[in-house]
């Protein structure tokens, strides 16, 4: 199968770690030319020389905070500059805090806006101009929840619908540029982020994270965790030329832990 990847500019947010890392990496295995982006300068100097070996693709990164407009126009401008006009869009962010609706504060839902909204809204109108020239692909990460609430997660069943709706307004609006645009939903990978969570959980029971995480692991039917390259692999598959017909989906990488229909 050919992904017809090679030489395309892709912008991966929040890959100094985590799924945003694993997903830039797949892409430079395919000969992408990636901008990694946090807001911590020295992993990404880590990342962006680990990277770099691989001999595929270019790899170049830019410190940013994305909820930040001026720092997201200056990324974009960075990657346009470095490498060219944008064609791929990774939009990633880290997990907003758990709690109850009562335990959250107007302080936490404007936060969480701002990151795991917003700053999707704010970096798809700002590379807009380069793929409206000869079509894209944006990829909005979410979770699960969009699917099926996570108890003790409000802000994320919150906000992560929120993408959805974006996303499936956006894939009817982009079409005529051949930008297509498509939302995928990770369930439990094995990351900081889910050992957070299991630590979250074990905290409220009063056990271990790894009996949380066994806990967790036998209500997916695969009866593991996936793994970040398993995750990365199904984006690379949604922004190469091998998916030109899917735009507004919602696709799970969960390994069937998501019951709804």
């Amino acid at each position: 199968m050919n992904l017809n990847l090679k030489g395309k500019t892709a912008l991966v947010i929040a890959s100094s770690q985590g799924l945003g890392r694993a997903v830039a990496e797949q892409l430079v295995q395919e000969g992408v030319n990636v901008v990694i982006s946090s807001r911590e300068e020295r992993k990404l100097q880590k990342v962006q020389k680990e990277l770099q070996q691989i001999g595929k693709g270019r790899v170049a990164y830019h410190r940013a905070d994305i909820t930040n407009i001026e720092d997201i126009r200056s990324l974009v401008q960075f990657t346009r500059e470095t490498f060219g006009s944008i064609d791929i869009l990774i939009n990633n962010a880290g997990g907003p805090p758990g709690g109850k609706f009562e335990q959250i504060s107007d302080e936490d839902w404007q936060k969480s806006f701002e990151l795991n909204l917003f700053s999707y809204i704010r970096i798809i109108r700002e590379v807009l101009p380069d793929m409206k020239k000869g079509g894209g692909r944006i990829i909005n990460i979410a979770s699960t929840s969009i699917k099926q609430p996570i108890p003790g997660l409000i802000l994320s069943n919150t906000f992560r619908l929120g993408i959805v709706g974006l996303t499936k307004t956006l894939s009817v609006e982009l079409a005529p540029y051949n930008i297509l645009v498509n939302t995928v939903a990770p369930g439990r990978i094995a990351t900081e982020r889910t050992d957070h969570i299991d630590q979250m959980n074990a905290d409220k029971q009063g056990i271990s994270r790894e009996a949380a995480a066994e806990q967790s692991i036998k209500t997916i039917p695969l009866e593991r965790y996936g793994t970040p390259e398993e995750f990365a692999q199904v984006i690379t598959f949604l922004v190469s030329d091998a998916s030109s017909y899917i735009t507004g989906s919602s696709v799970l990488v969960d390994g069937g832990m998501v019951t709804s229909i």
